[in-house]
């Protein structure tokens, strides 16, 4: 049986603006009411990126489905790596990050028009049986492929292979029993020629029953290095389809952006209508589809960026130290809180233990035609907020006699028609099938063909 390589990094790993930040001409508190993460997404891989200096942890959940014994991943690496910087991680750890900075939906509620009120501002595989390693040391070394190390870490068995020709690579990794992708020796070439490694993971299915995991846990790897880089175009190569990435890169100064591909952001802080607090997921699956198709292909998305000591509105908990240490963020102090601005009294903004940590959550759609190079990056100093927030905005319904109220209420039509509007250009959902699910829920846009 052949073990094929998993799809990690994978296997390696306007004047519509201005009609959407129309209705969003101030900010204020409400409830968080759902998030948009991973999950929503088919083949999505999920990486968390920790960096200082040139200290660099990579920790990479598999979104690996069938049999384990065909499982394996074969991750470029710019030095080799010892067995002390490797280790196996919670998958809750990078669950946890996920959910505490994915996309957002929050409600809100118009106060009573004859109320006196303010508004608070709010900032917004797998082991086949392997051969002997003496047999496979000899037949590399004619090959021109180095077992530099070899380590049992958790339920993987993992070498560090170094390679003089992309050929001999792919022979070995051939007779060893890995089904390599069509195409592959070209791109394993080139890192090749940047004198790169090859860490190599499978499950060792003994190990795995005696700690009793049924799934595969996050994979970390440690190392000291001036590229901030993150290989993705072995995962290219065998891939039928474009592929989704959530990248979480954990920083000390500030936001992470990618130096050889555009930034986008994510449309963001929009009104949208009231029933699509039921199916948020599908609303965010079709608004990104639907951005990518509009900016075309090749740019990495920013869907949230904040110093983690506090959230606002908070998806999750908020990460503590103690848990981002262990996902590579050694610098961070567990002494010290920071305390977030004062907040509302609707939703109370909360603090965590994350002193001296920033979180930049990127999202990539790529294929091999739209990314031919891996992603490069560098951190900069801007520590500015951004978030994907969503947001409902219902009606006052409770009884009001006065003459605000009265200029209130013959408002409310074009407010529910400029949402269905936004929803209808942010989707590409059918306008008339929106406007008929807006009445349903209690909803009256005004009528087609009035201004």
């Amino acid at each position: 049986m052949g073990i094929r390589i998993g799809s990690l990094l994978t296997a390696a790993l306007l004047s519509s603006a201005a009609l959407l930040n129309a209705s969003v001409a101030y900010s204020f508190c409400g409830f968080y009411v759902a998030k948009a993460d991973a999950k929503l997404f088919n083949k999505a891989s999920k990486v968390v990126v920790a960096r200082k200096g040139e200290q660099t942890a990579v920790t990479m959940a598999s979104d690996y489905q069938g049999d384990v014994r065909e499982f394996a991943l074969v991750i470029p690496v710019p030095t080799a790596v010892a067995r002390e910087q490797i280790k196996i991680v919670d998958s809750a750890l990078v669950d946890h990050l996920d959910a505490y900075s994915a996309p957002r939906l929050v409600e809100y509620f118009d106060p009573d028009p004859c109320a006196r009120h303010s508004n608070d501002g709010m900032t917004f595989a797998a082991a086949a049986a392997s051969a002997p390693t003496e047999r496979l040391s000899s037949r590399g070394e004619t090959l021109g492929v180095k077992i530099e190390a070899q380590y049992t870490v958790g339920e993987y068995d993992i070498l560090i292979l170094s390679a003089t020709q992309s050929d001999g690579l792919v022979t070995w990794l051939t007779e060893s029993g890995y089904k390599i992708p069509s195409g592959a020796t070209l791109v394993l070439g080139s890192y090749i020629a940047q004198n790169m490694k090859f860490f190599v993971a499978r499950v060792n299915l003994a190990e795995q029953n005696r700690l009793g995991y049924q799934y595969l846990r996050p994979i970390q790897v440690t190392y000291a290095t001036p590229k901030f880089m993150l290989p993705i175009r072995l995962g290219t190569v065998n891939a039928d389809r474009p592929q989704d990435m959530i990248v979480l890169m954990l920083t000390e100064r500030g936001r992470v952006e990618p130096t050889n591909y555009r930034t986008g952001r994510i449309t963001s802080d929009v009104e949208i209508p009231i029933f699509t607090r039921n199916e948020f997921g599908t609303f965010y699956r079709a608004m990104f589809e639907n951005q990518v198709k509009r900016d075309g292909m090749g740019l990495v998305y920013l869907e949230y960026a904040w110093d983690m000591g506090w959230c606002d509105p908070c998806a999750t908990p908020p990460v503590p130290n103690d848990k981002l240490a262990a996902l590579g963020a050694f610098w961070v102090s567990p002494q010290r809180t920071t305390q977030p601005p004062p907040s509302s009294p609707l939703i109370p903004r909360q603090a965590s233990s994350a002193s001296g940590a920033f979180l930049t959550r990127l999202h990539v759609r790529y294929d091999a035609a739209h990314f031919p190079e891996d992603l490069m990056f560098q951190e900069t100093a801007d520590r500015a907020n951004f978030q994907g927030r969503y947001i409902l905005r219902h009606p006052y319904t409770g009884p009001a006699m006065c003459p605000a109220a009265e200029n209130y209420r013959p408002t409310l039509a074009q407010r529910f028609e400029r949402e269905a509007v936004t929803l209808s250009w942010l989707t590409g959902w059918n306008l008339s099938t929106i406007r008929d699910k807006m009445r349903t829920g209690g909803q009256e846009p005004i009528p087609a063909g009035r201004p």
